[in-house]
């Protein structure tokens, strides 16, 4: 009987001594990294009493919440290091670790995203592996602009993740898409359909629109055609009111037809100004607003790289790993 209560009183003063251990642990951890939040430390292995005369702790599991990782935040950083060894005395006087090896993952979550990069009302969600949907709306000239894209997660060296941004696609329903870019077969500005319609009902806008080449080069419609719709309003309606000059006249990319005709834009009901200031947006301006890129907090060790990376429901999950890694006053 008084053995057994021995055992137990020996076992209440280990796990004692690991409670105090992993809250001066956890203290000495966010101060050393800067966090803004308290890390939950786990120590492993019994008894923890032989680990402190010996100095060396089997495992220690760790979470870290909210992490500045560039312009946003790592919602969760897990690693499990193994064989530590501590530098100070245990457990009142810890001056850091030197850490065999580490492993674990960061999670960079789309509900933080959305949060963070919030302002322009973009939502992230998950695409498959390595890739991300993006959609919402950009403020662009006082108007709401509706935007959508694809983007693709890569790690960039050993400390980074990098995006692209792919299928980039502006829209302001009823009047028109913007796809920038430089790819002839993908990018432009092209009416949507009822902006077209527009123009189709209306003799004078036709007639002005026919009139420059550079668009009859692209409509595909027979020069003798368009010419004799100029010279006769009955065969301008046939011309114009059939589905099929719609249809052509959504394919034709205006994006440099409206710096020499801006009146192009006013005669679709589009105001020049937006086409202007979006326009002015390049690919690189557009996709760094729409970047999921992070690094690593300068404030984790060195030794600490990225591994294998990954697109879930919750978010981009990266593994991590390190080796000889050193923390405190160690």
């Amino acid at each position: 009987m008084h053995t057994a209560l021995l055992v137990t009183l020996l076992v209440i003063c280990d796990r004692l001594a690991v409670m105090y251990a992993e809250d001066k642990t956890e203290d000495k951890i966010q101060e050393s990294l800067g966090l803004g939040a308290r890390p939950d430390v786990d120590v492993g292995g019994f008894p923890f009493v032989d680990q402190v005369v010996g100095q060396r702790i089997d495992q220690v599991d760790l979470t870290m919440p909210d992490v500045a990782a560039d312009k946003v935040s790592l919602a969760e950083v897990h690693a499990t290091a193994k064989d530590i060894r501590i530098v100070g005395d245990l457990p009142t006087s810890i001056q850091g670790a030197v850490v065999k090896r580490m492993d674990g993952d960061v999670l960079l979550s789309f509900d933080d995203l959305n949060r963070e990069l919030g302002a322009s009302r973009i939502r992230f969600t998950d695409a498959g592996p390595g890739g991300i949907h993006i959609a919402g709306a950009l403020p662009v000239a006082d108007r709401t602009v509706s935007v959508r894209a694809q983007a693709h997660i890569e790690r960039r060296g050993d400390r980074a993740v990098s995006t692209t941004v792919e299928d980039m696609r502006l829209d302001v329903p009823g009047l028109f898409t913007y796809r920038p870019g430089k790819d002839p077969a993908g990018s432009g500005l092209y009416l949507h359909p009822e902006a077209a319609a527009r123009i189709s009902r209306e003799a004078a806008r036709a007639k002005e629109l026919l009139a420059l080449p550079s668009v009859v080069e692209r409509l595909g419609v027979p020069r003798s055609r368009i010419d004799q719709a100029l010279r006769d309003d009955k065969e301008l309606s046939r011309l114009t009111g059939s589905p099929r000059f719609v249809q052509q006249l959504t394919e034709v990319n205006l994006v440099d037809l409206v710096v020499d005709h801006p009146w192009l834009l006013e005669k679709a009901g589009i105001d020049p100004h937006l086409i202007g200031s979006l326009l002015k947006m390049r690919p690189p301006e557009l996709s760094d607003r729409l970047s999921l890129s992070f690094e690593l907090p300068k404030s984790m060790p060195e030794e600490i790289r990225l591994r294998d990376i990954v697109v879930e429901r919750e978010g981009i999950r990266a593994e991590v790993t390190g080796t000889g890694l050193t923390f405190g006053g160690s």
